[in-house]
């Protein structure tokens, strides 16, 4: 283990006063974002199988490709020594998914671990990256993508954790010139969890789409902040989150950040968040945010809904002889199959449903 830092001298432990922080229980993040809580370097992930176009390996850590003020990034970013690194070849279209998990060996929730990831994308190459957490630990981690120039790449992360899991992560992409990132998000499990989307843009061209789904049952703690910084003409964002709560102290948080730079014109913007709460107990905050620096862009925009079930969809539903508990299920499953069906990849789109399908039994809606 390491203590932090060094690279942590000018920080200081979270209060929750901060505004990063105003919504997170810290005394459930098990000392992750105590500036001085020790943390063991151990790379976790380890790639599925085997195949040509890409590379899985470990590289020296002391360099990093974005800047960053968040204490537990800084954190993972002191305490360790080496990044795993995924690296696709220049050209390369992957067919297959590149499917990364979790190596739990070892680990206990009782110890917190970093892990840091780079994930670059050669130029005019396409690949799918598929990462998998479950079980049960304690992890603070970055994931920085680096997509050079006509790069596409879906990215999806799943977070499948048992309900001991505390999490907290950074995912930063850097977009190269016309280089497409799709970004899924989807955290169905954990006690503790906390996301940092961000986004960021190195060519014209450019774009991002930012999916995410959450659901959150009683005591559990999910937030998903995205942050899009358009410091580059002509690039595009979209950011498309859903999420719903259910059970006593069940709490999600979603913040969107888009800032809009001077020197950013022509681009074109769009976040929306929408939160289903189908039991009393529970809280959803959403917060849409949209800074612009400049009038000459083609669009920006945003939306926050919360609320409970659509009354039409209901009515329509149980016109058509469908019970009412089954007409309410049904309709909770079409939310969130918006999302799950821009996966394209109908195993984890089937394993993700039957999730949500087992945590609505029981649920009286």
């Amino acid at each position: 283990m390491t203590l932090a830092s060094n690279i942590l001298e000018n920080h200081t432990t979270p209060t929750g006063r901060e505004e990063a922080w105003r919504f997170a229980p810290l005394a459930r993040t098990r000392g992750l974002h105590e500036v001085e809580s020790a943390i063991l370097d151990r790379p976790s992930l380890k790639v599925a199988g085997s195949g040509s176009g890409f590379s899985f390996t470990l590289i020296d850590g002391r360099e990093s490709l974005s800047k960053t003020d968040d204490v537990v990034v800084l954190k993972v970013r002191n305490g360790t020594s080496h990044v795993q690194e995924l690296k696709i070849e220049k050209n390369a279209v992957i067919a297959e998914p590149i499917f990364l998990s979790r190596d739990l060996s070892g680990s206990s929730v009782e110890v917190a671990e970093a892990s840091r990831l780079v994930i670059r994308a050669g130029s005019h190459s396409q690949a799918t990256v598929v990462i998998e957490n479950a079980g049960a630990m304690t992890l603070a981690e970055e994931i920085e993508i680096l997509l050079e120039d006509g790069a596409q790449l879906r990215f999806v992360t799943l977070q499948e954790w048992s309900d001991e899991t505390v999490h907290i992560g950074r995912h930063h992409a850097i977009v190269g010139r016309d280089a497409t990132f799709s970004s899924y998000v989807i955290t169905v499990g954990g006690g503790f969890v906390r996301l940092l989307p961000t986004v960021e843009y190195a060519g014209p061209g450019s774009s991002a789409e930012l999916f995410g789904l959450y659901f959150a049952t009683a005591n559990q703690f999910l937030e998903h902040r995205i942050h899009v910084d358009h410091a580059i003409p002509h690039a595009k964002s979209r950011v498309h989150y859903k999420g719903a709560l259910s059970g006593n102290g069940a709490h999600t948080v979603w913040i969107g950040d888009v800032f809009i730079r001077a020197a950013a014109e022509g681009t074109d913007t769009y976040e929306l968040n929408r939160n289903l709460l189908l039991s009393d107990g529970a809280r959803a905050d959403s917060v849409p945010n949209l800074e612009i620096e400049t009038g000459e862009i083609v669009g920006a925009g945003h939306a926050s809904t919360t609320g409970r079930f659509d009354d039409e969809q209901l009515f329509y539903l149980q016109s058509r002889g469908i019970p009412a508990d089954e007409a309410r299920k049904l309709v909770i499953r079409a939310f969130f199959m918006e999302i799950l069906s821009k996966l394209a990849l109908p195993e984890i789109e089937e394993r993700i449903a039957a999730t949500i399908s087992k945590d609505l039994q029981g649920v009286e809606l």
